[in-house]
């Protein structure tokens, strides 16, 4: 041996790639996945945000509509005598619960001033602001993994049939209980909206750029954990509803803006750059968040379409015509969107910043009201029509006509004795799949298979076929032991991503 053999060798020496074929083929695939992972994500993202803004438009336009149709019922109810033994519909006290305090929440907000709390805020260094900035989103993340409780306890007091024991406070109680938190979560959100505000105005841009840079910190904190389609969906949803709340700021902050201009259009364009910037980071950060989190796991790309197919669900069950929830209510529930405080801080501003006076004016909110009713309408219509073609795409048309099994508030597994009496021959751990508040089960399987696995039929709906079906999947089910039905997440995990 010699230096100059040596460095002859090193120059010469060869290999050949095909000798390890596989390995090489999947790391192409997880760079095919990874620029697949853009357009998917945001197909989900567009189409999740048009589910929100359905429900939000929903307070606006139709919420109104359906509380005159049930107070012209109470009203008129004489006439009608007293067959039934209901005297209004439980949709119909839900309804007007929701329009009360709507009604309530409204004038209360009128006790808070804007423009102090903007200059206090003002006020503050940048520092602190970018504490409170934190703050704030992490107490709108507790608030609205409470709240869609508290509205749900409400309107389940108010329309339990009354032949049950009671087993609670009492309508009044809850209904204060609502009140509270549609007031302190609307107040949360008009100090989210003034410290954005407060970051558009400053001069140096120095806040609006730590407040973006914050984004990126959950990059961190996401990555680099384990999570399975579960957890990934439920982040999904949280990102969602995150996007949807930071584009209604916006326009809150620009309201704002453009009333102090006189409602010149040259300063629109002033602010144009930076809602531009504050809206093109998020969409970075989602696409490289959710990039990195599929490839860490070997998610396949197929998974958001899965995704896709479980929110048209949703959609597709609640507008039956007797469905067992409210759509607002599920999808408050599937994203944790709570369309309530929002609706309020939004009227609120837009009245402060907007004076109506004269008959035009009048003519033109009117003309303004009927146009949000037919963007409402629209956007339903496109909406319902796409979640049927992803519902028949996925091959779930058969569960929209199964009832979900009862449950009672005594009997948290009655929902897995109930799947028990169906599958007869499956296993106890994948009869056992818990909602989403119960953190999934840790399990020392390899869950590769189940993670590269693209078939929506499989994992969005639970298998309940025939005893000849059943054991031939005999063989797969420890192997799926671990995975949950999408359509059984009910409860939305926003608070943090609940990860093995």
């Amino acid at each position: 041996l010699s230096l100059l053999r040596f460095l002859s060798a090193e120059l010469t020496r060869g290999y050949f790639l095909e000798h390890n074929e596989a390995k090489y083929t999947e790391r192409r695939e997880r760079v095919y996945t990874c620029l697949r992972i853009p357009r998917e994500l945001e197909k989900l993202m567009v189409f999740g945000i048009f589910l929100c803004l359905d429900a939000f438009l929903y307070v606006f336009t139709l919420l109104p509509l359906r509380v005159f149709l049930a107070l012209f019922r109470l009203l008129t109810l004489p006439c009608y005598g007293l067959r039934d033994r209901r005297l209004l519909q439980p949709a119909q006290v839900c309804d007007i619960l929701k329009g009360v305090i709507l009604v309530i929440c409204y004038f209360m907000m009128h006790y808070v001033d804007y423009s102090m709390m903007y200059h206090l805020i003002r006020g503050q260094s940048v520092i602190k602001l970018y504490i409170i900035y934190n703050m704030l989103e992490v107490a709108d993340r507790l608030f609205s993994s409470f709240g869609q409780d508290i509205l749900d306890a409400l309107y389940w007091t108010a329309t339990e049939p009354k032949e049950r024991k009671r087993a609670h406070i009492g309508v009044i109680p809850h209904f204060f209980m609502a009140v509270l938190y549609v007031f302190l979560h609307a107040i949360l959100i008009m100090v989210q909206a003034t410290t954005l505000n407060v970051a558009f105005n400053s001069h140096n841009k120095s806040l609006l750029t730590i407040m973006m840079s914050n984004n990126f910190v959950e990059i961190k904190g996401s990555v680099f954990k384990k999570f399975e389609k579960n957890n990934l969906f439920q982040m999904s949803n949280s990102d969602i509803k995150e996007r949807f709340t930071n584009y209604v700021l916006l326009l809150i902050v620009c309201l704002r803006n453009m009333e102090q201009f006189s409602w010149n259009p040259d300063h629109l364009w002033v602010l144009f750059p930076d809602v531009c910037m504050v809206i093109a980071s998020e969409i970075a950060v989602d696409i490289v968040k959710h990039a990195f989190i599929t490839k860490f796991n070997d998610i396949t790309a197929d998974v958001y379409s899965e995704y896709r197919a479980s929110l048209a669900f949703d959609l597709v069950s609640s507008r039956q015509k007797n469905a067992y929830t409210d759509y607002s209510d599920s999808v408050a529930r599937r994203m944790g969107f709570i369309p309530l405080p929002l609706a309020v801080l939004l009227i609120r501003v837009v009245t402060s910043s907007i004076k109506v006076q004269g008959i035009l004016s009048y003519a033109c909110v009117i003309l303004f009201y009927f146009g949000l009713i037919s963007l409402k309408v629209l956007n339903s219509i496109v909406l319902l029509g796409k979640s049927c073609q992803y519902v028949k795409e996925a091959k779930m048309e058969e569960k929209l006509s199964n009832p979900p099994p009862n449950s009672t508030p005594g009997k948290p597994s009655s929902k897995s004795q109930s799947k028990c009496k169906h599958s007869q021959g499956l296993s106890t751990e994948e009869n056992l799949s818990a909602s989403v508040t119960n953190q999934p089960v840790h399990q020392k399987e390899n869950v590769t298979p189940l993670l590269v696995t693209s078939n929506s039929d499989q994992f969005l709906t639970t298998p309940d076929g025939d005893e000849k079906d059943i054991t031939q999947d005999n063989s797969e089910l420890k192997h799926r032991s671990s995975k949950k039905d999408l359509l059984e997440i009910d409860r939305f995990t926003i608070c943090g991503n609940r990860i093995d």
